[in-house]
């Protein structure tokens, strides 16, 4: 039946409330009164100025440190360097622009659904005006194609509502005097008129708007970012400072002494960092498309990396997400062939009811040479919650009956035992269907038929495997508490069940395996208390309603199903049902952890010796053993070229990953005291053996911490022995430009004096061997900070 037929065929006294015995509605003086004291029926624009984006992406830490380099060159006119710096600069600014606004997103979303005018009573007639006008207590109709305004009560007639965008279910509900529905729903059938109960940010979907806005976590990429620029910051600049007062001892001109801070200041930014968590991301982001997992945020694939808790939703995640017939349950005379094959004859075909499916799929194979002659049939009809069936039977026409089991009992000749068996399958979670057959005035209960959502073949070994990666996996439903226990148990999550009820404060997900009856609102609440018990957590969601607890999961998962404003607010979306993609997104979110947690020690490594080789350097020379220049070349080849780390061949961690800052610092400190011994011997080496001049130190001091860098970046990006495992080919390929590029500079004498081609070589041979033994200290140092 279509809209327009189910709109006629609706009874004469439902459109008769509807245009009958109408309140006059509110008059125009009233309704302006109370718009200015509610406020307008929208949500608030909270959108941020492009231009003011832009700007926060020069407001951080990284930032603060390159511009300050930039006014150092632009002060001692270096402006091709300062102009480099500024590419840096605007290079990390662009990357982090193009990947914001998911919530903005979000919001633009949720809007769209709203409806732009509504028709209204007032002053006793009938008015469209825009929907941003409503105000509490307005008389508004529903009609057949409309979308609903705002949060209102219906009065009179009844409509079928689709609330799919708001609540994720497919089904539609009917509707009649006395339910409330929301703001967003749309009008798939009938007229009904209704009285606005709240408007704007107090309506369901202002709430959700408001929570969206709100909710926010900070992820654990941006602290882990802050916290390696806090910790360099603080150890080089106690460094710089002891540079300034030592060059201040030596009487050094203030010509020496600001190029000396300068060069000391680059060589403390760790200026790729950013860009390279970044990189990192959309790599992985870019195999978890090709498995089906499309990631909205590019951190969203470091979080997986971290993911502690999952709470997955039942439907369609742990469950097929169709109806099948379970159990048959014939009564005396009949057997499970004769129920299904009746309960079919009163099931549309072909159409698009999942029970009527159900049923007809279980009876088709069953084969049975009586089946009664179809005459007519009566779809589903949710004010009767029935349908049925007029056949043509050997003792003449009968009628079939099959729906829910209070109202087919009702129309039967009383059965025995048949309500204990209905109630015992209800207890089990089973939703439970009774078809009666016979004369229409003696009819006789032929059976029951208990229908489920079975979980899905993969669900329980998923879970296994996720229980294995360490991620504890909790249900979070809003069906009863039979149903998702039955599911919970098939699937391998045997842990207690929360009670129904508010999520309790303090829960923690050990405590429950289970939470049932949950409310999308309450999805939030639950993330919340799990991140208060510092948990890294995961929440699958498909309503708009769940958009506030999907923002604030570290890692919001929307379903397959789910809708436009779900996966916008997601920080993941699932292009296939079931747990497979979040398996997939936890593992590859620890291949991009790997790399990024190597490029993190390296980088520590790199920017600590190279401030403490300056110290060494002025202690040893009297002058910086670098130049601001050679610091810029040092930077572009050593810090982006190192981003290939991106690339790498890692061995992903068997366990949950987490950024302990703390332990990788000293683990770059033990690391760049190592290097930092092999720069100062061959700078020594140099000195007074070779007895080169100062000119020519500070191009041998280029090149041994060039390739001092690249040694360290192959100790560091193994765990275990550095040739435990083989290098991707784009690291390989960029540390022989970098070794090309220092090497051809260095022998050239591009930008500094020439070294003999020998030396370079020499140097570079060195930084192999060193690099095997350093290899031995690493190995029980990592494994004593429990860096895997």
């Amino acid at each position: 039946m279509n809209a327009l037929s189910a709109a006629s065929a609706l009874p004469a006294t439902s459109a008769g409330k509807v245009s009958a015995g109408l309140p006059d509605g509110l008059t125009s003086d009233e309704a302006r009164r109370r718009l200015q004291k509610c406020g307008p029926n929208a949500v608030p624009d909270t959108t941020v100025h492009p231009l003011r984006r832009a700007l926060g992406k020069f407001w951080a830490p990284v930032p603060w440190m390159l511009e300050a380099a930039v006014v150092l060159q632009l002060v001692l006119g270096d402006y091709t360097e300062a102009a480099i710096i500024s590419g840096l600069l605007a290079f990390n600014a662009v990357i982090g622009l193009v990947q914001e606004g998911r919530a903005q997103a979000t919001l633009a979303a949720l809007k769209s659904r709203l409806a732009l005018s509504a028709s209204v009573r007032r002053d006793g007639g009938w008015a469209t005006i825009p929907a941003i006008g409503l105000v509490p207590g307005d008389v508004v109709k529903l009609s057949l194609g409309g979308v609903v305004a705002a949060d209102v009560r219906l009065t009179g007639g009844e409509v079928l509502l689709d609330q799919s965008m708001l609540t994720g279910e497919s089904v539609a509900i009917e509707a009649g005097p006395g339910i409330e529905t929301y703001a967003g729903a749309l009008v798939r059938r009938g007229e009904a008129v209704a009285e606005v109960t709240a408007t704007g940010t107090r309506t369901k979907f202002g709430r959700t708007a408001e929570l969206v806005r709100t909710a926010h976590v900070v992820s654990s990429q941006q602290k882990a970012v802050l916290r390696v620029v806090r910790n360099l910051a603080v150890f080089n600049g106690g460094v710089i400072a002891l540079l300034v007062a030592y060059a201040f001892f030596l009487k050094m001109p203030p010509t020496e002494i600001i190029p000396l801070v300068l060069t000391a200041v680059l060589a403390s930014i760790p200026v790729a960092l950013p860009a390279t968590f970044t990189l990192a991301a959309a790599l992985g982001a870019q195999a978890l498309a090709k498995l089906g997992v499309l990631p909205t945020r590019l951190s969203a694939v470091d979080e997986a990396a971290t993911m502690e808790v999952l709470c997955a939703d039942k439907t369609g995640t742990l469950t097929r997400n169709e109806l099948t017939v379970a159990t048959v349950h014939p009564m005396p005379g009949f057997d499970i062939a004769h129920v299904l094959a009746l309960a079919a004859l009163a099931s549309s075909e072909g159409g698009q009811d999942p029970v009527d499916a159900a049923v007809r799929a279980a009876a088709s194979g069953k084969d049975i040479g009586d089946v009664p002659k179809l005459v007519s049939f009566v779809p589903f009809d949710p004010a009767t919650k029935m349908s049925e069936a007029t056949v043509a039977a050997p003792g003449g026409t009968q009628r079939l009956v099959k729906g829910a089991f209070t109202v087919v009992v009702g129309l039967a000749q009383p059965a025995p035992g048949a309500a204990a068996v209905a109630k015992e399958l209800e207890g089990q979670g089973f939703r439970v269907l009774a078809v009666a057959a016979g004369p229409p005035a003696t009819m006789t209960l032929v059976g029951l038929v208990a229908l489920s959502d079975p979980p899905r073949s993969d669900s329980a070994a998923l879970v296994a495997e996720l229980r294995g990666l360490g991620v504890r996996t909790v249900m979070v439903t809003g069906d009863a508490p039979a149903t998702a226990a039955i599911v919970a148990h098939a699937v391998g999550l045997d842990g207690a069940a929360c009670p129904p009820g508010p999520i309790p404060e303090g829960v923690r997900p050990a405590t429950f395996a289970v939470f049932s009856g949950v409310l999308p609102e309450d999805k939030y609440k639950l993330v919340k208390e799990f991140q208060k018990g510092g948990h890294t957590v995961g929440m699958c969601g498909d309503g708009a309603n769940d958009a506030p607890a999907l923002r604030q999961a570290q890692i919001g998962i929307a379903v397959s199903t789910a809708t436009d404003v779900a996966k916008s607010a997601a920080g993941m979306v699932l292009t296939q049902p079931g747990l497979g993609g979040i398996v997939a997104a936890v593992k590859e979110g620890r291949v991009a952890f790997q790399r990024i947690l190597t490029y993190t020690i390296n980088s520590i490594t790199k920017k600590i010796v190279q401030v403490l080789f300056l110290a060494v350097g002025l202690i040893m020379t009297g002058h910086s053993i670098l130049t601001p220049l050679l610091m810029v070349i040092i930077m572009i080849t050593g810090d982006f070229l190192g981003m290939s780390l991106t690339t790498d061949n890692v061995r992903p961690s068997p366990l949950p990953n987490a950024w302990k800052i703390g332990n990788l610092t000293v683990a770059g400190v033990v690391m760049g005291i190592g290097e930092l011994a092999f720069c100062v011997s061959v700078l020594v080496f140099g000195a007074h053996r070779m007895g080169f001049d100062m000119e020519t130190l500070r191009t041998l001091a280029f090149v041994v911490i060039v390739f001092g860098n690249q040694a360290t970046t192959y100790t560091n990006r193994e765990r275990r022995r550095l040739w435990s495992s083989r290098p991707s080919f784009w690291l390989v390929v960029s540390s022989v430009a970098d070794v090309l590029i220092a090497s051809t500079l260095a022998v050239g004498g591009f930008a500094m004096k020439p070294l003999p081609v020998l030396v370079v070589i020499g140097t570079l041979g060195a930084a192999m061997a060193f690099a095997v033994v350093l290899d031995f200290v690493k190995v029980p140092v990592f494994r004593g900070l429990r860096i895997n």
